[in-house]
């Protein structure tokens, strides 16, 4: 299968599985140009009988993916492309049913610090595997005052149960990944020097399954139609990202340096920092 030079995505195929490399540097952040790179490659591999898996995985050491990136408002005109595919929920949740909703079994390999909109991507995907040492997963929107609004409220929901997801969105804390295993927003942790050899062989033995195999687990194990759910999110989402605390919050971010690697280390103590100084 021929596949365009994706921006922010690195693809390799090869034996029936598709290994894509998240790669927006400094610090991976989810912006405009990855959510329509993966837009167009989940829409090509949907059509691909040839891949089973899809595995996603990081280019940059520290961070999976560090959060949507701040500059995504300017990128809503270029979205609107492609708009018209989500007639039910934005483009950001979008992509994470495009994740639950593959032909193709999606695997996370978390090797480093997902927040926000990465910790909603790792939630959406079938299965999702993270280093015991390096792994880490937070959602953190509440410490901009907004919610999640890529689906985070909805996946934690049926994941991880009410309870957890009320302390996982209004706690804002970097969870380790062997409690967010116990949680079941993941599927386990993995020690760091083994992961990446327990993935491959995972992807390799799914991919290696008789035809219909997995088309039929997946018919079996259908992802919950969460719709009604999303709007609720995505309304709550839009009606708090229009105040004025958020946009202060962002903007004072921003001017800290934001998006670079010394403060996304410790978002939380950051953005807790930034909201006391607003």
């Amino acid at each position: 299968m021929h596949l365009p030079d994706y921006s922010s995505l690195r693809v390799r195929l090869a034996g029936g599985v598709a290994t894509v490399a998240l790669d927006h540097p400094p610090v991976n952040t989810l912006d405009g140009q990855m959510m329509l790179d993966l837009h167009d490659l989940l829409g090509r591999l949907r059509a691909d009988d040839t891949t089973r898996v899809i595995v996603f995985e990081s280019a940059h050491d520290e961070f999976f993916l560090a959060h949507v990136d701040f500059g995504i408002f300017d990128s809503y005109p270029a979205l609107e492309a492609v708009k018209k595919d989500y007639p039910h929920v934005n483009v950001h949740q979008g992509i994470g049913e495009l994740l639950r909703s593959q032909p193709q079994i999606t695997i996370v390999k978390l090797a480093g610090i997902a927040r926000a909109g990465g910790a909603e991507f790792v939630a959406a995907a079938d299965m999702a595997f993270a280093g015991a040492e390096r792994g880490k997963i937070a959602q953190s929107e509440v410490l901009l005052g907004i919610i999640p609004g890529g689906g985070g409220t909805q996946f934690l929901l049926e994941k991880a149960g009410r309870n957890r997801a009320l302390e996982v969105v209004l706690g804002a804390d970097l969870l380790d990944t062997e409690t967010a295993a116990l949680y079941g927003w993941i599927n386990r942790a993995v020690p760091d020097a083994e992961l990446d050899a327990f993935v491959t062989r995972l992807a390799s033995n799914i991919a290696a399954l008789d035809p219909g195999v997995i088309e039929g687990v997946k018919r079996a194990l259908p992802a919950v139609d969460l719709t009604r759910g999303l709007n609720v999110e995505h309304d709550e989402w839009n009606r708090l990202v229009s105040g004025d605390a958020p946009a202060k919050k962002m903007k004072l971010a921003m001017e800290r340096d934001l998006q670079t690697t010394e403060p996304e280390r410790d978002l939380e103590g950051f953005l807790r920092q930034v909201a006391a100084d607003v």
